[in-house]
C-alpha cells in the first residue's frame, strides 16, 4: 500500500463521480439487491459498507438502524449522505482508508464489501480489518469480479490487468488467496454478472 497509490484511487473516483451512479447502479442493481438479501441482517444490527461509494446499496438497507458508511473519496461520501437523506436512512458516514479501519474490535455484526475488493490497493490488508471489526458469528458480502481460485490469468488478460489495474481496478484477483490470510469460512459462492466473472460470495467469521 502507498500513499501515492490511495490517491490515485481518490482522484480517480472522483473524475468518475458525476457517471458513477449510472454505471454502477444500472448494471449492478439486481447483485446489489441480491447481495443484502443474502447478508440476512437483522434491522438493529451493526453494519459496515466499505467503500460505499455514493450509497447505491441503502434502498436495500432501508429499515436498518445501526448502518455506517466509509470510502477513500470525499465527493462519494457527500452524495451518499444527500442519497441517505433522501431515502431517510440513518448512516453514519465519513471518509476512511477502508484498509485500516479507525473502529475497535467486534464493532460490527455484517459487513458490505462491494466492487472494493477488486479496486482497493492491498485487499488482504482490508479483508484482515474487516475481520478484526467483525463479531464473532458475523457475517460479510463481497460482490466483485475474480478469477476462479487456481485459475491462472492469461498472457493477454495480465497485459490488459495492467490497463483496468490504472483505469477502474484489478481483474484478477482471486477470492481464495484473499481471504486465506483470515480465519474468514466461505459459505457461499454464486455466479453472479458477466457470466460469473463476478461473484457473491458470504463469509463468516467463527
Amino acid at each position: 500500500m502507498s500513499l501515492n497509490t490511495n490517491s490515485w484511487n481518490r482522484l480517480r473516483y472522483t473524475l468518475y463521480l458525476p457517471i458513477y451512479d449510472f454505471i454502477a447502479d444500472r448494471v449492478f442493481r439486481k447483485y446489489r439487491q441480491r447481495s443484502v438479501q443474502l447478508l440476512a441482517a437483522k434491522p438493529d444490527d451493526a453494519i459496515l459498507i466499505l467503500g460505499a461509494g455514493t450509497g447505491l446499496d441503502l434502498p436495500y438497507l432501508q429499515g436498518h438502524t445501526k448502518l455506517t458508511a466509509i470510502d477513500i473519496t470525499p465527493g462519494m461520501i457527500s452524495k451518499l449522505k444527500q442519497r441517505a437523506e433522501e431515502l431517510r436512512v440513518p448512516v453514519q458516514a465519513q471518509v476512511m482508508n477502508g484498509q485500516a479501519l479507525a473502529f475497535a474490535d467486534a464493532s460490527f455484526d455484517a459487513v458490505v464489501l462491494h466492487l472494493i475488493l477488486a479496486v482497493i490497493p492491498d485487499p488482504v490488508a482490508c479483508i484482515k480489518e474487516v475481520e478484526r471489526v467483525l463479531k464473532p458469528g458475523g457475517t460479510v458480502m463481497v460482490f466483485d469480479k475474480f478469477l476462479a481460485d487456481g485459475q491462472e490469468p492469461s498472457v493477454l488478460r495480465r497485459l490488459l490487468n495492467h490497463l483496468a489495474g490504472t483505469l477502474f481496478s484489478d481483474i484478477n484477483r482471486r477470492i481464495g488467496n484473499i481471504i486465506s490470510h483470515t480465519r474468514l469460512q466461505q459459505e457461499l459462492n454464486e455466479p453472479a454478472a458477466l457470466g460469473g466473472a463476478f461473484r457473491l460470495v458470504r463469509l463468516r467469521k467463527q
